[in-house]
C-alpha cells in the first residue's frame, strides 16, 4: 500500500499537445505546496534520456516516484501519454497501491487540435507534424472505463476547476513544506 486515505493521486493521459503539462501546472499553481508534479517528459526525455517503447525504465521510474511522493505525503499529478499499452499495468498497479482517492483524466484532443496547439508550444521546433502523427493514438483509454473524458472544448481554467472538485484537491489545505 502507498501513501493515505488523505493523499490524493491524479493521472492526467492524452496525446502529444492535449494540455496535459499545462492543466498539471494549473493544479499546481491552484494548490501550491504539497502536490508533487511527476512528469512522463521529464523523467523519460530528460532524466534517462529514453525511448518510449514497452517495459522501458522510465515506466518504474514513474511509479517509484510517484509512490515515494505519496510516501512522503505529497498529493500526486502523474501527467503523459502514457499509451495505455505501455503504461497501463503500471498505472493499475499504483491505483490498487494507492490508499487515498485515485482520479484518472483522458484529455481527448483532436488529431489537427493537437498540431494547432503544438505550433505555440516554446519546443515546436524539436518535432512536427510527422512525428506527432505517429505518436497519435485516438482515445488510447485505459481499460475498465476509469479514466473520465475531457473533451478539446473543455478550457483550460475549466478542466483545472473540475480536477480540483473531483479529486477533492479544492478542499484540501495547501501544505507548508
Amino acid at each position: 500500500m502507498v501513501g493515505t486515505e488523505e493523499t490524493r493521486l491524479v493521472v492526467l493521459r492524452g496525446n502529444s499537445a492535449s494540455g496535459k503539462s499545462s492543466v498539471a501546472a494549473g493544479l499546481r499553481a491552484r494548490f501550491g505546496r504539497g502536490l508533487a508534479l511527476v512528469g512522463q517528459d521529464n523523467l523519460r526525455r530528460i532524466v534517462l534520456r529514453e525511448r518510449d517503447r514497452p517495459g522501458a525504465a522510465n515506466i518504474g521510474l514513474i511509479d517509484l516516484t510517484a509512490r515515494y511522493a505519496l510516501d512522503a505525503g505529497f498529493h500526486v499529478v502523474v501527467e503523459g501519454i502514457l499509451y495505455a499499452d505501455h503504461y497501463g499495468d503500471m498505472l493499475a498497479a499504483l491505483r490498487a497501491d494507492h490508499r487515498g482517492p485515485t482520479h484518472a483524466y483522458y484529455l481527448d484532443v483532436p488529431f489537427e487540435e493537437t498540431l494547432a496547439r503544438n505550433a505555440t508550444k516554446p519546443q515546436t521546433g524539436e518535432y512536427g507534424e510527422r512525428e506527432m502523427r505517429d505518436w497519435y493514438r485516438e482515445r488510447d483509454l485505459l481499460p475498465g472505463g476509469i479514466e473520465t473524458v475531457v473533451g478539446a472544448d473543455s478550457s483550460l481554467t475549466a478542466t483545472v476547476d473540475r480536477i480540483m472538485l473531483e479529486s477533492g484537491l479544492a478542499r484540501l489545505p495547501a501544505s507548508d513544506r
